[in-house]
C-alpha cells in the first residue's frame, strides 16, 4: 500500500511516500480501516524531528488523526462491520499514540483497536471528521467539558490561526463569548475575522497584553472592572506572564500545551492579587469527538480546513504546518 513513512528522525526530507509498505491485517480485537482522510498536527513535526525521552519505533507511518471505512474486522470484535464509517481516537489505551508509537493515518489502510472507533454520523464528511481529534477535541474539552467559557465573556486566544486556535475561536463564539484572536499576519487576521472573531491583534507588531489592557481597562483588585475574562494559552514560554497581566479579577488562564516552553517565568502576585484561576486541560475523549460531530451534522460548526492534498503531496502539507503558513487544518486524502 501507499504510505508516508518516517525511517529516521531529522527533517521533512526524511519522510517518503512509498508504494510497497505492508498492508496491515486485522488482529484480534482490531479492525483495518480504509483511510479516507487524515489530518496533520504540529505533533507530527515533533515526531519527525525526534522528542527527548520518547523512543519512536521506526519505521513508522505518521499521522494521528484519521477517518475512514472499516475494511476488515478481526476476531472478537462485535458491534462493528465492514463498510461502517468511523472516526479514530488516536490514543491507543495500551501502546500510546497512533502515528508515533503505532502506524498512523497517512496511508491507504491502518490497523486500529476496536475501542478507538467512534461512529461517524451520515452528515459528516471524512475530511471534517479527520480534522477533529487532536485540535478540536482538545479545544472542546478545554472550553465545554470544563465549562470555562460562558456567554458574554471576553476571551483572548493566542495562536488563534492553528488547529486548536481556530477550534477555540469557533467554540467560544458558539458559546456567546466576545473573542479576541491573536495571529501573525494580515491574511490570518482577515480569515479569523471571517470566522467570527470580534477583534484581532497581530502579535508580531503589537503587544497583545498591553492592547487588551488599553482596550478593556486595567484589571482592578477591588472590583471586576478591566481586563479579559479568559486567556487561552497553549504556547507557554514568554507569553505566560503577559497572560496573567491582562486577566480581570477572577479571570481564567486556560492551558492545554506549551509549544514555546513549559518552564516559563512566573509572577504569583497576579495569581493571588486578582484571584486568578489556572485551568489545565489534557487531551480529549470519545465524548468530545462525538459531540463535535453532532455539532457539524447539525450545521452549528464547520472545521477550518486550509488545504486538502493527495498522499503524494503529504510532505508539502506538513511543511505548511511546520512553517505556520495555514489557517486551521491540512487534510490528506490517501
Amino acid at each position: 500500500m501507499k504510505a508516508l513513512v518516517l525511517r529516521r528522525h531529522g527533517s521533512l526530507d526524511d519522510l517518503d511516500v512509498v508504494a510497497d509498505y505492508p498492508t496491515p491485517k486485522a488482529a484480534a480485537g482490531h479492525v483495518v480501516i480504509r483511510v479516507r482522510a487524515a489530518a496533520f498536527n504540529y505533533h507530527d513535526v515533533f515526531t519527525v524531528r525526534g522528542m527527548p525521552g520518547i523512543k519512536v519505533p521506526l519505521p513508522v507511518i505518521i499521522g494521528l488523526d484519521m477517518a475512514g471505512e472499516i475494511a476488515e474486522v478481526g476476531a472478537g470484535v462485535s458491534g462493528w462491520n465492514a463498510g461502517d464509517r468511523v472516526l479514530v481516537n488516536p490514543v491507543h489505551k495500551k501502546n500510546g499514540l497512533m502515528g508515533e508509537m503505532l502506524d498512523g493515518g497517512m496511508a491507504e489502510y491502518c490497523a486500529v483497536a476496536a475501542d478507538q472507533l467512534v461512529v461517524m454520523p451520515a452528515g459528516v464528511s471524512f475530511e471534517d471528521a479527520a480534522s477533529l481529534p487532536v485540535a478540536y477535541g482538545t479545544a472542546h474539552r478545554m472550553l465545554i467539558t470544563h465549562k470555562t467559557v460562558k456567554a458574554g465573556d471576553r476571551v483572548l486566544v493566542l495562536g488563534a490561526s492553528g488547529g486548536v486556535g481556530t477550534g477555540c475561536v469557533l467554540l467560544a463564539k458558539m458559546l456567546g463569548a466576545e473573542v479576541i484572536a491573536c495571529a501573525s499576519s494580515e491574511a490570518k487576521l482577515e480569515r479569523l475575522k471571517a470566522l467570527g472573531a470580534d477583534a484581532v491583534v497581530d502579535y508580531t507588531k503589537t503587544d497583545w497584553s498591553k492592547w487588551a489592557v488599553q482596550t478593556y481597562g486595567k484589571p482592578q483588585r477591588r472590583s471586576y472592572d478591566g481586563g479579559v475574562d479568559a486567556v487561552i494559552n497553549f504556547t507557554g514560554g514568554d507569553t505566560w506572564v503577559p497572560s496573567l497581566r491582562c486577566l480581570k479579577r477572577g479571570g481564567k488562564l486556560l492551558v492545554c500545551g506549551a509549544t514555546a516552553g513549559y518552564d516559563p517565568k512566573e509572577d504569583l502576585r497576579y495569581v493571588w492579587s486578582f484571584e486568578l484561576q489556572i485551568v489545565g486541560s489534557n487531551s480529549f475523549y470519545d465524548d468530545n469527538l462525538a459531540a463535535l460531530m453532532e455539532l457539524i451534522g447539525a450545521g452549528k460548526m464547520k472545521p477550518v480546513i486550509d488545504k486538502v492534498l493527495p498522499l503524494d503531496r503529504a510532505r508539502e502539507g506538513l511543511r505548511l504546518i511546520q512553517d505556520r503558513e495555514v489557517i486551521g487544518k491540512v487534510v490528506v486524502t490517501p
